[in-house]
Parts: structure tokens; C-alpha cells; sequence
């Protein structure tokens, strides 16, 4: 299984980018995915999660401003990221429960991450 992370790039504040994860290889299902981003010197901190039924969660400082979304036929999670802020620079990670087959249980996955660059 392999979470493949893209969209990332340099922006000017006030801008927008959408990250994209795919998930991929032998997967049965997808339960929570999720976006968390770690700015250098700091723990990686929760973005934005969300679950198999839409249910979104989202930190404070993403509340207004970005949208988590899923395609589940497609096993992709995306990150639509709004009036960007210079504090909002980070590597984005993408993280996923996923299901395999002949297992009662779910694994945890993560991408590799996506810079993404706010310029004042």
C-alpha cells in the first residue's frame, strides 16, 4: 500500500492550492483519511480528517479557509486550501486507515508529503 501526495507549490498569501493523496495498491476498504502538516522545528499537527460517511474535523487554524474531501471509488483524499497564510508554509502529509484484505483490522498509512509555500 502506497499514499502518493501532490498539489503542493509556492503561492502568494491569499491564495489557493489542492493537495491530492491516492492511495494505492492492495486495499479493501479506507476508513479515516486525513491531512496533518509539520513546520521545521515542530511536531506534526493535525489539519483536517475525515471519514468514510463526509464527516469532516478540522483544527482551529483550517476552520473557513480549507476543505477536506474524498473520493472513495478513487481511494483519494483531497485538501482544498483557501486564502493561504504565510504561517500555513509547511510539508503536508496524508494519512489513511486503511483495511486489507482477509483482515479485521485497519493500518495506518502515510504519504510522503507536499511542500507547500506561502509568500507574503
Amino acid at each position: 500500500v502506497q499514499l502518493q501526495a501532490s498539489g503542493g507549490g509556492l503561492v502568494q498569501a491569499g491564495g489557493s492550492l489542492k493537495l491530492s493523496c491516492v492511495a494505492s495498491g492492495n486495499i479493501f476498504g479506507v476508513n479515516v483519511m486525513g491531512w496533518y502538516r509539520q513546520r521545521p522545528g515542530m511536531q506534526r499537527e493535525l489539519v483536517a480528517t475525515i471519514t468514510p460517511g463526509g464527516d469532516a474535523n478540522y483544527a482551529d487554524s483550517s476552520k473557513g479557509r480549507f476543505t477536506i474531501s474524498r473520493d472513495d471509488a478513487e481511494n483519494t483524499v483531497y485538501l482544498q486550501m483557501n486564502s493561504l497564510r504565510p504561517e500555513d508554509t509547511s510539508l503536508y502529509y496524508c494519512k489513511a486507515e486503511i483495511i486489507l484484505p482477509r483482515s479485521t483490522s485497519t493500518y495506518i498509512y502515510w504519504g510522503q508529503g507536499t511542500l507547500v509555500t506561502v509568500s507574503s
